[in-house]
């Protein structure tokens, strides 16, 4: 009898961690070469961007973090969990390992969160490859998501019924169904009330008025961001995303206007799951690196992923 697919299978990498602020920072470390740094959003995390870095760990360094409160990363009950908290963590990171020549690949939260470090260190940066996420206050907040906002109610909805990570299952994706090994993966780390705190907290960062710390912070991001104008930019944006959608594809292609995009157009919010020979192989031709599309159950290197 042959035993089912697990996402353990499609997650056969190395944990690393790094301490910050006292706590353990999750981040997979694969390959040599210059650095391709991957930035995740929420509800996801470094499971998220599995498929890329299999495939081009033979020819990058593939870097791919856990914020503090997301994957494996600790789960303090009292960290702020604050924007500003994950762009220190993510430039911490950097610093202490000494990457230079980075390509900065970012999604949903991960924009603001990677693109804020990348402004930090720019002289570090050499490319950004960015997939459906904002970098200025958002245009609108889809009721949807208003829902989770809601004082006391929609912590219970996020964390008690972990309703958030669980609908974007199937909220998230246009194309395609997610595989059982796919859905399983990215629930995996958000087995518990506790867990769900920083999906939480990143719900309720979302800036609806200017008085809210964010607002400010991302109108910042939105004013620094042109100096990366000369960094050459790939853009793979799938346009079936309801939260973050044409308009802001837009927007974001008014600051960097040299950017080369691509439109995916039968693709969702994750881009990752939808259509990932897509991103792959953009990414990879962005690199001008050849690809490994080699099966997701292929030798592995000891996870402690297995302890969760």
């Amino acid at each position: 009898m042959v035993d089912s697919p697990s996402w353990h299978d499609e997650y056969p990498f190395e944990s690393h961690f790094l301490d910050v602020d006292g706590y353990q920072y999750h981040f997979l470390d694969e390959g040599e070469g210059s650095p391709l740094l991957m930035v995740h959003g929420n509800p996801t995390w470094s499971f998220f961007w599995r498929q890329l870095v299999r495939s081009l760990r033979p020819h990058v360094r593939a870097i791919a973090v856990d914020h503090l409160g997301c994957g494996l990363s600790e789960k303090p009950a009292n960290y702020p969990y604050r924007l500003d908290d994950h762009v220190a963590n993510l430039v911490s990171l950097i610093e202490q390992l000494d990457l230079n020549d980075i390509t900065m690949v970012v999604h949903d939260w991960g924009g603001p969160i990677g693109l804020s470090a990348a402004v930090q260190l720019k002289e570090r940066i050499s490319r950004l490859v960015i997939l459906n996420t904002g970098a200025f206050p958002p245009p609108f907040i889809p009721v949807r998501i208003r829902l989770c906002r809601f004082p006391l109610l929609g912590s219970f909805m996020v964390r008690r019924l972990n309703l958030f990570a669980r609908l974007a299952l199937g909220m998230a994706t246009h194309r395609q169904k997610l595989s059982r090994p796919a859905r399983e993966g990215l629930l995996a780390p958000y087995d518990s009330h506790a867990h769900r705190i920083a999906i939480d907290h990143f719900v309720r960062d979302i800036p609806a008025t200017p008085r809210h710390p964010c607002w400010q912070l991302l109108t910042s991001l939105e004013q620094q961001l042109p100096q990366l104008s000369d960094c050459p930019t790939r853009i793979i944006w799938g346009m079936k995303d309801w939260c973050f959608n044409a308009r802001c594809l837009e927007m974001l292609t008014e600051i960097l206007p040299d950017a080369d995009v691509t439109r995916l157009d039968d693709v969702g919010h994750y881009v990752m799951e939808d259509d990932p020979g897509s991103v792959v192989q953009l990414v990879s031709d962005f690199l001008d690196v050849p690809t490994d599309n080699s099966p997701p159950n292929g030798p592995g290197h000891g996870i402690d992923a297995g302890e969760i």
